[in-house]
């Protein structure tokens, strides 16, 4: 029996599910330099990026985590992707994800999309706690989770290659009520 995907909306967004029109777009964003920068998946063609496009697509294959085409809700603009990873029903929480593509940087709509994929997990999907595992040096992604009042946990000091090199990570979370 397959889920109706949940559809979200706000003022100038609308979350949907992804269809195979947003491959381009999904394609477009996952190989942009500025974007796979801090992000952990990255495509070299258009065919690599199938796979990721049937992950964000099927609610049914993807137990794990639920992700919207992130859309402008005048005319339908693709605008970039957000959603949940490492869903885990038994301890109530899930890991946030967002990206928009470059053109779409600094006009608050992760601020306002974020609050849409958080009200979806804690009271439709019943979660408790919201985390976000961000690389340091992303300041843009921390400032974005900081004005939605994610709290800072710590950072875990060079726990991950990345191109040769030691990160850190920074932990935030959400917690339901809170």
């Amino acid at each position: 029996m397959r889920s109706k995907f949940p559809i979200l909306e706000s003022e100038r967004v609308i979350l949907r599910q992804f269809t195979e029109s947003d491959l381009e777009n999904v394609f477009r964003g996952l190989s942009h330099p500025d974007i796979i920068k801090y992000y952990g998946i990255s495509f070299d063609t258009l065919e690599a990026t199938k796979e990721q496009m049937v992950w964000f697509s099927d609610l049914e294959k993807n137990e794990n985590g639920i992700w919207w085409a992130v859309c402008s809700k005048d005319d339908g603009k693709f605008l970039g992707a957000g959603g949940l990873n490492d869903l885990n029903k038994e301890n109530k929480k899930a890991e946030i994800g967002f990206w928009l593509l470059p053109e779409n940087w600094g006009k608050g709509l992760m601020t306002e999309t974020i609050p849409l994929i958080l009200q979806h997990a804690f009271e439709t999907i019943g979660l408790h706690r919201i985390e976000g595992f961000v690389e340091t040096e992303n300041l843009n992604c921390k400032k974005a989770l900081a004005k939605l009042q994610f709290n800072l946990e710590g950072t875990m000091q060079d726990c991950e290659i990345k191109n040769g090199a030691f990160i850190s990570i920074d932990i935030y979370s959400k917690i339901a009520n809170k």
